[in-house]
């Protein structure tokens, strides 16, 4: 493949071979770009925006998180593993980028400002952001104001003026937040790294930590995308939508169409369908955040397990998800991804509905019995329709009330799974959209203004 581009601005340059782009500019502006790229089967070009200011995140991040894969077991080898495997796989071409490092990192502080370093596990964390960024890949980083982390270890925070913690204070200060802060140093230290995305996690979250290290991190010296978890409290998102790039909506996800009794997790049909009253906080730049995808081999550590979703619940997942804007970071082992996740997590159409620039987010607009309509506007004025069925039989429908949520006649339809044209409708008033909708499963459309000629 050889890549090439037009109208680059003065500053950044592109690698013909890779097709990364590097570089800095430093005026603030949107400069319209045209990128190539060329093969043995042809030539494509496509309009990009390089847009320099103070928001970052213009759309919902993408990529992996250590979390629901190796939980307490990761290290600095089976991170990189990843990210091999994310290269190798080809999502890195579909938009999957950053490589994020959970809990269990955290070494002792050191150096003049008693900045975080990390463990044994994570000798070279430098290094490893390096080996990151020559993939193309970006890198993530986990903390949490408190004293200890609840994974147990040194959290961003401490009862001493040097940082200094233990095991045996982990057990007495557990989770606490303690007098001295290190937020200003550990994020110079990040940066320094070269760390391009901070999960930031306790609970409650609230305000005052939340802007202390939005600061911290402002003024590091480098772009770091900073994500709240987990469930910040709804009464102070507007807060959150200032301060923060991504906040958590709900409590930790599990891989289960619905939660047992008692579960402290959260079921993917409970987290998807209870987002409405977050959506008008929605926007470039700050996500609300419903937790990881739960797809492919999941198991919290050592011993991983084929998600318990269903094919059609996985469906329902990552199209909710990427209607909601929703953060997709992939929770799963890369070096096992069987080809019904990789498919699932490589259809350009789908992943377009999240990373499109207006950055809207999608809202209950109808019910059908047990089916629930979701709308979502585009930015090219286009409108993506999910029908999920809620119910665990099978559903057949012909959803007649196009108008009612705001369509006009003549509409291109396109049925965004099966990559094919419907027939168009032609009059609202009469056509209808006829389709079956497996139990727990979804049919996803994107319905586009015929051009009048």
């Amino acid at each position: 493949m050889e890549y090439g581009a037009e109208h680059l601005p003065e500053g950044l340059a592109l690698d013909a071979m890779t097709g990364q782009i590097t570089g800095s500019l430093n005026k603030p502006g949107e400069y319209q770009v045209v990128l190539r790229a060329k093969n043995s089967h042809g030539t494509a070009e496509m309009k990009f925006r390089i847009v320099v200011g103070e928001t970052i995140s213009l759309t919902p991040p993408m990529g992996w998180n250590s979390w629901n894969c190796w939980a307490g077991s990761v290290d600095q080898e089976k991170v990189l593993r990843s990210a091999r495997a994310m290269v190798a796989s080809g999502l890195n071409q579909h938009g999957w980028s950053y490589i994020n490092i959970d809990d269990t990192w955290q070494g002792p502080r050191a150096g003049p400002e008693h900045a975080l370093q990390g463990n044994e596990k994570f000798s070279d964390l430098k290094g490893l952001c390096s080996e990151l960024h020559r993939m193309g890949l970006k890198a993530g980083i986990y903390s949490t104001p408190w004293i200890t982390s609840y994974a147990k270890y040194p959290g961003g925070a401490s009862a001493q003026p040097d940082g200094a913690w233990s095991k045996a204070l982990a057990n007495k200060e557990n989770q606490a937040l303690g007098k001295y802060s290190f937020a200003m140093a550990d994020a110079r230290q990040w940066a320094k790294n070269g760390f391009d995305y901070l999960k930031y996690d306790w609970f409650p979250n609230d305000v005052a930590h939340t802007a202390e290290m939005s600061n911290a991190l402002r003024t590091s010296g480098r772009d770091i995308i900073l994500s709240l978890s987990n469930t910040a409290p709804f009464e102070s998102v507007q807060d959150w939508q200032h301060w923060a790039n991504c906040w958590r909506t709900t409590g930790d996800i599990r891989d289960t169409w619905m939660s047992a009794p008692k579960s402290w997790a959260n079921s993917v049909s409970e987290i998807a369908f209870s987002q409405d009253r977050w959506a008008p906080f929605a926007g470039p730049g700050h996500w609300n955040d419903p937790d990881m995808l739960v797809v492919g081999f999941v198991g919290w550590g050592p011993s991983l397990h084929s998600t318990a979703l269903t094919p059609d619940e996985q469906y329902t997942h990552f199209s909710m998800w990427c209607l909601l804007s929703a953060p997709l970071l992939i929770g799963c082992d890369l070096e096992r991804l069987d080809a019904f996740t990789a498919s699932l997590l490589t259809n350009d159409e789908v992943i377009a509905l999240n990373q499109d620039a207006l950055g809207r987010q999608a809202t209950r607009v109808a019910t059908v019995g047990p089916v629930d309509v979701y709308l979502k506007p585009l930015e090219d004025g286009s409108k993506a329709l999910g029908f999920f069925n809620r119910d665990s039989i099978e559903q057949n429908i012909a959803y007649e009330k196009l108008e009612s949520i705001g369509f006009r006649n003549g509409q291109r339809v396109r049925d965004l799974w099966r990559q094919e044209n419907l027939p168009d409708l032609q009059n609202l008033a009469t056509d209808k959209l006829v389709m079956v909708i497996p139990a727990h499963g979804v049919q996803l459309y994107k319905l586009t203004p015929l051009i009048q000629r």
